[in-house]
C-alpha cells in the first residue's frame, strides 16, 4: 500500500508539472550546484511576482514533458536533465530572466573546490591575528608577512588567485578568515525553452555593456553620415543648419558678397590681401 500511495503521488506531481509547463511561455533550468540555500530564498523573495520557481526530480521532469503534447519541441529539453536543478516557469523574455538571475547573484566567501570569480588579491595590511601557526599559513599561500606590535601584518598586496582558478582549502581557509570574499554565488540559467525553441546557456549569456557600447558607435557613425549627405532627421537638423550656415558665410566672403553678416569680415581679408601685396611691392623694390 505504501508503494501505491508512492506511485500516486509522483503521478500528481507529474500532472501538475505538466500543467505548469502549459501555463508558462517560458522554462528554464538551472544547476543548484554550489547554491546555498539562503541565497536560493532570498532569490526565490525576489522574483515571486515575476517567477515560479520549483526543485523537480529529472526523473518527473523528463516525464512531464514527455505528456505534454502541446509543446513537442520541448523534448529537446531532456537531454539537459542532469545534476540537480530547479526550474524557472515565467512569461518572460529568457533573456531578461537570466539577467534577472544574474543580478541575484553575490559574492562570498570560497569554499574549497569553488571557482574564483575574479582575480582575488590580499591587501598589504594587518591581518588582526596574533603570531603563531597563522605565519605559515599565510606564507603557504604566497603572502609575505611580518610581525609587527603583536600582529601579524601582510607586507604588500598580494595576486592569490587569478580569475577562474579553483580555490584550494588551504586558501579559502586563509581568504575566509581575512573576511576577503572571492566568489560569485547564485543561479545561472543552463538552458531555456520558449516558443518551440531551445536556448543553450552560453546564447543566453549577454554583455549589456558591451552591446550599450556598439549601439552608441553605431548611433555615432550612423549620426556623422548623415551629416555627411546632409540627410535631415530630428537628430541632425539643428547642426544640418549650423554647417549649412557656416558653408554659406564662408562662401559669401570668399565671393565678397556683402551682407550685414559678413561685411566685417570682408573688409579684414581685403585689408589682410591689400598688407600682403604692399609687403610683396617692398621687398620686390629692395
Amino acid at each position: 500500500m505504501p508503494s501505491q500511495q508512492v506511485l500516486q503521488k509522483k503521478i500528481s506531481e507529474v500532472e501538475e508539472v505538466a500543467q505548469l509547463i502549459k501555463n508558462y511561455k517560458v522554462i528554464g533550468m538551472a544547476s543548484l550546484k554550489k547554491v546555498r540555500a539562503a541565497q536560493l530564498q532570498e532569490l526565490k523573495k525576489k522574483l515571486t511576482d515575476k517567477v515560479f520557481m520549483r526543485v523537480i526530480q529529472n526523473t518527473l521532469m523528463k516525464r512531464a514533458i514527455e505528456i505534454c503534447n502541446e509543446k513537442p519541441e520541448m523534448k529537446k529539453l531532456i537531454e539537459y536533465l542532469e545534476g540537480s536543478n530547479i526550474y524557472l516557469f515565467a512569461d518572460l523574455n529568457p533573456f531578461k530572466l537570466a539577467l534577472l538571475l544574474e543580478k541575484g547573484k553575490v559574492i562570498t566567501t570560497a569554499k574549497s573546490g569553488d571557482t574564483a570569480a575574479f582575480d582575488v588579491m590580499v591587501p598589504a595590511g594587518n591581518t588582526a591575528q596574533p603570531p603563531g601557526p597563522i605565519i605559515s599559513q599565510l606564507n603557504a599561500v604566497g603572502l609575505p608577512t611580518r610581525i609587527e606590535s603583536g600582529s601579524v601584518w601582510i607586507t604588500k598586496d598580494t595576486l592569490v588567485a587569478e580569475k577562474g582558478e579553483i580555490i584550494s582549502e588551504r586558501l579559502a581557509s586563509i581568504l575566509s578568515k581575512l573576511g576577503i570574499k572571492s566568489v560569485e554565488a547564485g543561479l545561472a540559467m543552463k538552458v531555456a525553452y520558449d516558443e518551440n525553441m531551445i536556448i543553450t546557456e552560453d546564447q543566453l549569456q549577454i554583455d549589456l555593456d558591451k552591446i550599450r557600447r556598439n549601439i552608441e558607435d553605431a548611433h555615432a557613425d550612423a549620426f556623422r553620415f548623415s551629416l555627411s549627405i546632409a540627410y535631415p532627421t530630428m537628430e541632425n537638423t539643428e547642426m544640418l543648419v549650423q554647417i549649412a550656415y557656416q558653408e554659406a558665410y564662408i562662401l559669401a566672403v570668399n565671393a565678397a558678397i556683402s551682407t550685414k553678416e559678413t561685411i566685417k569680415d570682408i573688409i579684414r581679408k581685403a585689408h589682410a590681401e591689400m598688407s600682403s601685396i604692399s609687403n610683396c611691392l617692398q621687398n620686390a623694390k629692395r
